[in-house]
């Protein structure tokens, strides 16, 4: 039963619920059997809790009663999503008092489709980190390589981990500068940002109210296709071919610095679309080296993180892991003029960067520099640093610029880990993004590239 289900895509699954064929007790009970606590990709793992859902999806099929597509389908959730009974420690090293066990938008929309929770996965302290180490909590092991504890890419460190473990086919996770996308294409897995206020940040720890998305990871594109429909409610088109595409390739700064094998297969990917009928054109993003530099000197964020603890969670400012507090820091001190200044510094960039990317179905990019590094080799902070900023550069500045956008894996680097492409789109323009990931996806299994575990739709 268990491997039967691994390789079935997630509409296969859905539909195979929806007749009976499968049960969601079945489903579950599958995904309990890929669970490694070695991997440590969850802070709280709850099958009991999970079996509870789990039951009362099958209940109402057997009711004839279908709620939606992830009726009966195991996911985690980010530990920094509320969920009634559960509690929410956000990388933190206490529980964060009940009120953020409060359910959001997000969460009720799952709750009503019964879909099944099967745990809360970890995340840097209050989702301030690229690389997804913890100073309080075990650090996700990177199931890529089984033989080296290597970084599982954050701030949503165990989504990416628990999607390749196999215990969720849909993790939820939040990106304010590259959280999602970056443990997914560390992870050989598909994330999605959304654009800010597609998906409502409530009953969320907020890291930065201002760049703060929901978003999600999955074994694959059409994994991820399937569950944004049923989330967002919006149809992701469905493509043969890539005539009539036009796609921009990222500036410079983008592919520079990057590890042995990274820019090399993304590049790849480039003639297959060029074959496909796709039309490729180099194109920069203005602002983006820009945005990346005051994001570098701390603004913002970390301005926006210092003042959500002070005012809301100030016991935990004297526990804070002392990287994360040092990033504070940089910021905390940001003057109002100066706050106010950068902000409309970013929303003058951004609206350049829709207005840019108007003409364009996407551009590409690397979606992260870095193959993932050994965790033995973060110990030093002045390591620590230089590595998680290179690790955020490629996605903080579209989150930053206002974009939404897709990684999904395209192959192994020099080192034998996955390689992410990143495809960075106009606001609002998350349906065409998976369309032409899924494209991608489709053209890459032909040639044995790289294919997702379960067979595509």
């Amino acid at each position: 039963m268990i491997d039967p289900i691994h390789s079935l895509s997630l509409r296969t699954i859905a539909g195979r619920l929806e007749d009976g064929t499968l049960t969601a007790r079945a489903v579950t009970e599958a995904t309990f059997e890929r669970h490694d606590a070695a991997l440590d990709a969850y802070v709280t793992w709850t099958p009991d809790f999970a079996r509870r859902q789990a039951a009362a999806a099958d209940a109402a099929f057997t009711a004839g009663t279908r709620l939606g597509g992830l009726q009966g389908i195991p996911l985690s959730l980010k530990d920094l999503y509320g969920v009634a009974g559960l509690p929410t420690y956000a990388g933190s090293p206490r529980q964060l008092p009940p009120d953020w066990s409060t359910e959001g938008p997000v969460v009720t929309l799952l709750r009503r489709q019964l879909a099944v929770i099967v745990g809360k996965t970890h995340t840097v302290e209050f989702a301030f980190g690229g690389l997804g180490t913890s100073g309080h909590h075990p650090v996700p092991r990177n199931p890529r390589d089984p033989a080296t504890h290597r970084a599982p890419g954050g701030s949503s460190s165990g989504a990416g981990v628990s999607v390749v473990e196999g215990t969720a086919l849909v993790a939820f996770g939040t990106d304010t500068g590259g959280s999602v996308r970056i443990p997914a294409s560390l992870t050989g897995t598909v994330g999605l940002k959304t654009t800010l206020g597609r998906w409502s940040t409530d009953g969320i720890v907020p890291l930065s109210p201002s760049f703060d998305t929901p978003g999600i990871l999955t074994r694959s594109v059409a994994d991820a296709a399937h569950a944004f429909e049923c989330i967002d409610g919006a149809t992701v088109p469905r493509s043969d071919h890539g005539t009539e595409l036009r796609i921009g390739i990222a500036e410079p700064f983008f592919w520079s610095d990057t590890s042995p094998g990274v820019a090399e297969r993304v590049c790849e990917v480039l003639p297959l679309l060029e074959a496909d009928g796709a039309v490729l054109v180099d194109q920069p993003l203005p602002g983006a080296a820009e945005v990346f530099e005051l994001y570098r000197l701390g603004g913002i964020v970390s301005a926006e993180l210092y003042t959500f603890l002070r005012s809301t969670l100030p016991d935990w400012l004297d526990t804070l892991d002392p990287r994360v507090k040092r990033r504070m820091d940089d910021g905390k001190a940001l003057e109002a003029w100066e706050f106010l200044n950068r902000t409309a510094r970013y929303n003058h960039l951004a609206r350049n960067a829709a207005a840019l990317l108007a003409p364009f179905d996407a551009v590409i990019s690397p979606t992260v520099p870095l193959t993932p590094p050994r965790v033995s080799d973060l110990k030093q902070d002045d390591t620590y640093a230089r590595l998680n900023l290179l690790m955020l550069r490629n996605t903080c500045v579209v989150s930053f610029l206002g974009l939404c956008a897709v990684t999904l894996p395209v192959g192994l680097d020099a080192a034998g880990m996955p390689a992410g492409l990143q495809l960075i789109g106009a606001p609002r323009t998350e349906t065409k993004l998976l369309a032409i990931a899924r494209r991608i996806e489709t053209l890459l299994a032909r040639r044995d590239i790289w294919r997702p575990p379960h067979t595509l739709d």
